[in-house]
């Protein structure tokens, strides 16, 4: 299995690391003491349905310490491909830090802030020799922080693509409370009252050729595409994995669904993996 051990001074950034290996696809554990790291990978690697494990130790678990050493070295042994990523940051950074979260340090129970940073430092140089990488995050964000774990991870391989998720609804039911951008298309003419198309859904063609061949619906979808070309790009950037796009008409039977698989048709050649669904669409028939 490839482990990874995430390690640092409390306030570096280690729990937007874990995120961002979460992302990534893998399985993370926070606090685990460091004795007990060969039992849990033995246990999940007899499982086989994990891969890629990511280990957090830090000065909460220092009493195990003096075995953490031997504990990797023991990894490794096994097979498995450890990296060590030590995070820190300069005292003064950690110091702003800890003022603006009114977090208490962990590593004394008594004390000041800089009293603990200085302790940890102390408690954790032994870790910060073995490490394989060590990142100062004192002029990081944490859009820079996660894309320098990630650009790690995947040692040059090309990023994972972002998910979307386009989904049609029906305000009659409610909002879609997941939704990063909304769109109400209920200004488009409504097939509904139209007797012939009432019955249909808006993956008939006859219900699909009424709203597209509206002046107001080419106009909507030109406006839309133009600026979800603009955003994409910069979700990505900015390292967000995941966007759900709502569409959203009065029962979420027709104009949504209609406007929903024109996205679907336009996100098909790009470079996302896509889901679609139509929340409401058989609902009140």
């Amino acid at each position: 299995m490839r482990i990874v051990i995430i390690t640092g001074l409390s306030g570096s950034g280690k729990s937007t690391a874990v995120k961002a290996l979460e992302d990534e696809g893998f399985f993370c554990l926070d606090n685990l003491p460091v004795a007990l790291f060969p039992t849990f990978i033995d246990l999940v690697e007899k499982s086989g349905e994990v891969r890629d494990v990511a280990l957090v130790t830090d000065i909460r678990g220092r009493d195990f310490f003096k075995a953490g050493g031997k504990v990797f070295q023991e990894i490794g042994e096994a097979g498995h491909d450890v990296e060590i990523i030590f995070f820190e940051a300069t005292d003064e950074v950690l110091i702003r830090r800890f003022s603006e979260t009114r977090w208490w340090h962990p590593a004394l129970d008594s004390g000041s802030v800089p009293e603990g940073i200085r302790f940890e430092r102390e408690q954790l140089a032994w870790l910060r020799r073995l490490s394989t990488m060590v990142v100062d995050t004192s002029e990081l964000n944490v859009h820079q922080l996660r894309e320098k774990v990630i650009s790690r991870i995947r040692g040059g391989q090309e990023a994972r693509p972002m998910t979307v998720h386009l989904q049609s609804f029906g305000y009659r039911y409610g909002i879609p409370l997941e939704s990063d951008l909304l769109f109400d298309v209920r200004f488009l003419p409504n097939p509904h009252f139209v007797p012939e198309l009432k019955e249909f859904s808006g993956l008939d063609p006859q219900v699909r050729n009424y709203v597209l061949e509206k002046q107001e619906t080419a106009g909507f979808l030109g406006k839309l595409f133009e600026m979800l070309e603009f955003l994409l790009p910069h979700y990505q950037r900015e390292g967000k994995s995941y966007l759900t796009i709502s569409i959203g008409c009065t029962g979420g039977r027709h104009r949504s669904v209609v406007i929903t698989e024109e996205l679907r048709r336009v996100f098909g050649g790009k470079k996302v993996n896509l889901k679609v669904t139509h929340r409401d669409m058989e609902k009140g028939i």
